[in-house]
């Protein structure tokens, strides 16, 4: 019989060590930033951040969560999409601006426009285009499977066979079965036309129902 302090199955909170917090302190401007950083909900930082202090000798010492709350924004980038403008990009690789909002395939644009990754997968070197459109097939891989961190350092290109090799699935089962599944093409239906003894006529005398032509018809020749 299963104790009433058994948990649930499934995965087991995260649990951040003084370095972890200090790194992701270092790295963004506020507490909420810093669990986006992290890969984790505030409320699970928050107790880790009021936990540690920055010196641990001193009971009197400001906790960590107390030095980092920053709760007037001071210091921080703000983009809202709404204004129709892109964040500074450099501010995203250095890990200043953090947001929800700016879409990942403009990410991705910007890289290879400002040449700040090649486009090519920085695995294999694959760089072929699709003629259709001039499109390589890459994607924005994040090395610490964090991908709230659009750092410079954490971020690659791989093409969608290295991706495949190194990290794993790409398609779900279900996207598969809607590629490789086999579709009936509808036949066309024959169209039936109702003729009538005049338009009959009219089509033989224009040799449009498979007779011989006249000898009479001016008609070009290819044997000569």
């Amino acid at each position: 019989m299963a104790g009433i302090n058994d948990h649930k199955k499934g995965p087991k909170p995260k649990i951040y060590s003084k370095e972890d917090l200090l790194r992701a302190m270092k790295m963004t401007k506020s507490v909420r930033a810093a669990s986006r950083y992290l890969n984790c909900s505030y409320q699970h930082l928050k107790p880790y951040m009021k936990m540690y202090r920055l010196d641990d000798n001193d009971p009197n010492s400001p906790t960590l969560f107390e030095i980092h709350k920053n709760q007037v924004g001071k210091g921080l980038s703000k983009f809202l999409s709404m204004h129709g403008k892109d964040p500074d990009l450099e501010k995203l690789l250095s890990g200043e601006l953090y947001t929800e909002s700016y879409s990942i395939d403009k990410f991705k644009r910007r890289l290879i426009k400002e040449a700040i990754l090649a486009e090519e997968c920085s695995c294999c070197g694959f760089k072929e285009q699709r003629v259709s459109d001039y499109r390589v097939p890459l994607l924005l891989n994040f090395k610490n499977n964090n991908k709230r961190d659009w750092t410079k350092q954490n971020i690659e290109f791989l093409c969608y066979n290295c991706y495949f090799l190194t990290i794993g699935e790409i398609f779900t089962a279900k996207q598969i079965q809607g590629i490789e599944d086999y579709k009936d093409v509808p036949k066309v239906q024959e169209v039936k036309w109702d003729m009538d003894e005049n338009m009959y006529e009219h089509f033989k005398s224009l040799n449009l129902l498979g007779d011989e032509p006249n000898e009479d018809d001016d008609i070009i020749s290819y044997n000569k």
